[in-house]
């Protein structure tokens, strides 16, 4: 069976046709930037609103955060397993996360206890 051929161009040549990019007949309008909007906390008038929204969002961050770490110490904990082939020094998980060798390597203790512990995150 063939391959289907291009047809010669107008210069008589075959192959893929190069097209040129289309000309631009007007300026894109620029980007507006919007005022900053935190979650439409500034909208809220009510001052006891505001504390009791706003403070549901600080407990949510919190609760992420706390998450975020545990999964980043389960995380250092399987880079360094001895029983990898691919393991990973403390000092490379440390310059990775950007983090120091102590705190590594008690990140990397949390997290086997996490592990150990059927605590891990799902």
């Amino acid at each position: 069976m063939c391959e289907p051929q291009s047809a010669p161009d107008a210069r008589g040549e075959s192959g893929p046709r190069r097209l040129k990019p289309a000309q631009l007949l007007f300026e894109p309008p620029e980007a507006v930037a919007e005022a900053e909007h935190f979650f439409d906390l500034e909208s809220i008038e009510d001052p006891r609103e505001l504390l009791a929204r706003s403070t549901e969002l600080a407990l949510a961050f919190r609760a992420a955060a706390d998450r975020a770490v545990e999964y980043q110490a389960v995380a250092a904990a399987q880079l360094a397993d001895p029983r990898r082939f691919d393991r990973l020094p403390t000092a490379v998980i440390a310059a990775r996360a950007e983090w120091s060798e102590d705190y590594t390597k008690k990140m990397v203790e949390f997290g086997r206890d996490l592990l150990r512990s059927g605590r891990a995150v799902d």
